[in-house]
């Protein structure tokens, strides 16, 4: 395998400095044989239904938590994992969207359409409707259901909305990223809008508020007017820390040795976080839920390493299928846990939520057939073995095609340009273009990136476009063993097949300009309605109303933009 480095330390010098100090070997709970996802286990038997809380952060790096040995400081989240149980073989999915859906819905983005990218502001497009969600099931397990922070789920039309989907309550943003003050979002040039929703309404009266504090304080509200004898269930999805990287000043000095800017201000938004989880946990103290309580706590995607984020020391970054793009921060929190204080390497994927949580609340899954998640919480809560031994974690057919795959390179089987990937017992293969594939070393110093640091690239993957890897013997993805174990390799590519065989048409419709703020009083919110012209289907098709002949404006412009963005989304794609 052809390697270079750049000037500077090398791995090997890092790996003497301590930065892998946890135990990585230990061996995963997983076994050869898949099961049924249908095949759930019992729920636990409670006295009564307990109290659900589900943390999310949004762009935190792997290594962006005290117990993972950074240089940040969490405080909060170190003592609750440790009194927990911390899942070392936690997986999540490499973008926003695609996680949350998963979360939502139980299952893959091949099963949701949703397998291409993120939600833009502007499709005509959302989670589709004829999804059960997860807060939804809680509902009618008796459970009152909130959310609080960000959506990112799609809000075209108002049947899309959080409060449509199961919520019954809402304050935050809907769509991807926000200034964490005045909550405006820009989707490209002169296309901006206020994007801070409470319920079905814009919250004007909210601005100037940093969302960590606000939604953690919101959080407080609830629990302050909500009785604990009655179960509920909130969804916590803090915007921090993606980007734009802002914090109070006051975290920022705490960083003020920290040379590197992006970082400081990166690690003093995590910190804030920290706390805020720490005021969400004593207001559940304080209220009487904490005895009945599970708190998860999950990142939805890996670090972005040029705004401040850290995956160290695994293989990529944010929107990549290497190990920094989807394994995940997790742990859990219950005075409920029958064996606390330990670390699981059962086998993890975010799909498991649902099952799980929605088994813990004695709901019913009977219903709700083919799901790729499975009830994890036994061995969450008891150590025993997880019954999920894969992981699909996508395949996206819209994807960039990698210049040098074939069918031929996939023994006839699979055609490697596609963009997939799949991790089977303690094996992982991907083909494709996987993304960035880089090593970063976490960015501390004023000069990065600079001499000081060594970054190593793989020379041989520019002509690559499949790989295989023992995950559990080499979780940074340094060996590649695709020409070793052919054997191997078709089992996976044969499971690849298998799981596109059951994928449905990538939903993925082009931008309309009637989602401009503009036409919304200024504010990012639902735009189409029955009464539209034209009706928006998933794949970006337009299909014409007949029964409407009414015209105006922006009806006569549509066509135009719709062919610029259809050229325009061509190019991008």
């Amino acid at each position: 395998m052809a390697v270079y480095a750049l000037t500077g330390f090398s791995l090997v010098s890092l790996l003497s400095f301590g930065y892998l100090s946890w135990d990585w070997m230990k061996p995963g709970l997983v076994a050869d044989v898949a099961m049924d996802p249908m095949e759930k286990s019992l729920p636990p038997t409670f006295s009564r239904p307990p109290h659900i809380i589900f943390i999310l952060t949004d762009d935190q790096g792997y290594h962006d938590v005290g117990y993972h040995g950074s240089d940040i400081q969490t405080p909060t989240l170190d003592r609750l994992a440790a009194e927990g149980v911390k899942l070392e073989n936690y997986y999540i999915q490499p973008i926003c969207t695609p996680s949350r859906s998963q979360l939502i819905t139980g299952r893959y983005q091949i099963h949701t359409g949703l397998q291409h990218s993120i939600i833009r502001p502007r499709q005509p497009n959302c989670l589709p409707l004829d999804q059960v969600t997860l807060p939804q099931k809680l509902q009618e397990a008796g459970y009152s259901t909130h959310m609080v922070g960000k959506w990112h789920l799609g809000f075209y039309k108002k049947e899309c909305l959080p409060t449509r989907r199961g919520f019954d309550t809402f304050l935050g943003s809907l769509t991807g990223n926000v200034d964490y003050y005045t909550y405006d979002n820009c989707d490209g040039p002169g296309v901006c809008g206020y994007d801070l929703h409470e319920g079905e309404k814009v919250a004007w009266d909210q601005s100037g508020k940093y969302s960590t504090f606000l939604y953690a304080q919101r959080v407080s509200k609830i629990l302050a007017s909500h009785s604990p004898k009655e179960p509920i269930f909130i969804y916590i999805a803090f915007q921090a820390v993606h980007t734009p990287l802002q914090s109070p000043k006051e975290y920022i000095y705490r960083y003020r040795s920290m040379g590197n800017v992006a970082r400081r201000k990166y690690a003093a938004m995590v910190t804030c976080m920290d706390e805020a989880v720490k005021n969400i946990t004593w207001a559940l103290k304080k209220y009487g839920y904490y005895d009945n309580s599970v708190i998860v706590f999950s990142t939805d995607n890996g670090g972005q390493t040029f705004s401040g984020g850290s995956n160290w020391p695994l293989r990529g970054r944010k929107g990549t299928y290497w190990e920094g793009g989807v394994r995940g921060i997790g742990f859990v929190h219950s005075p409920l846990i029958k064996r606390k204080r330990r670390t699981s390497w059962a086998l993890v994927h975010i799909t498991d939520w649902y099952p799980t949580l929605v088994s813990l609340a004695r709901g019913n899954l009977s219903n709700v057939p083919g799901l790729d998640g499975y009830n994890v919480w036994p061995a969450i809560s008891e150590g025993k073995d997880s019954p999920r031994t894969e992981i699909l974690h996508n395949i996206d057919p819209l994807y960039n095609h990698a210049k040098y795959g074939s069918l031929e390179d996939g023994f006839g089987i699979w055609n490697t340009a596609v963009q997939a990937s799949i991790r089977v017992g303690e094996w992982k293969l991907l083909t494709g273009d996987p993304g960035y594939s880089d090593w970063i070393p976490p960015q501390t110093l004023t000069n990065f990136p600079g001499s000081w640091w060594n970054l190593e690239r793989l020379t041989d993957g520019l002509r690559k476009s499949m790989w295989l890897f023992n995950i559990t013997a080499d979780p940074y993805e340094r060996y590649d063993l695709s020409d070793q174990r052919p054997d191997v390799v078709r089992t996976l590519l044969m499971r690849l097949v298998y799981y596109n065989r059951t994928a449905i048409p990538v939903r993925y419709p082009a931008e309309n300009p009637r989602a401009h703020p503009d036409f919304n009083g200024g504010a990012w919110g639902p735009w189409a309605s029955e009464d539209d012209v034209d009706e928006w289907e998933g794949g970006g098709e337009l299909l014409k109303n007949r029964n409407k002949k009414k015209k105006c404006k922006i009806c006569k412009l549509r066509s135009f933009f719709r062919k610029l963005n259809t050229r325009l989304m061509s190019n991008r794609i």
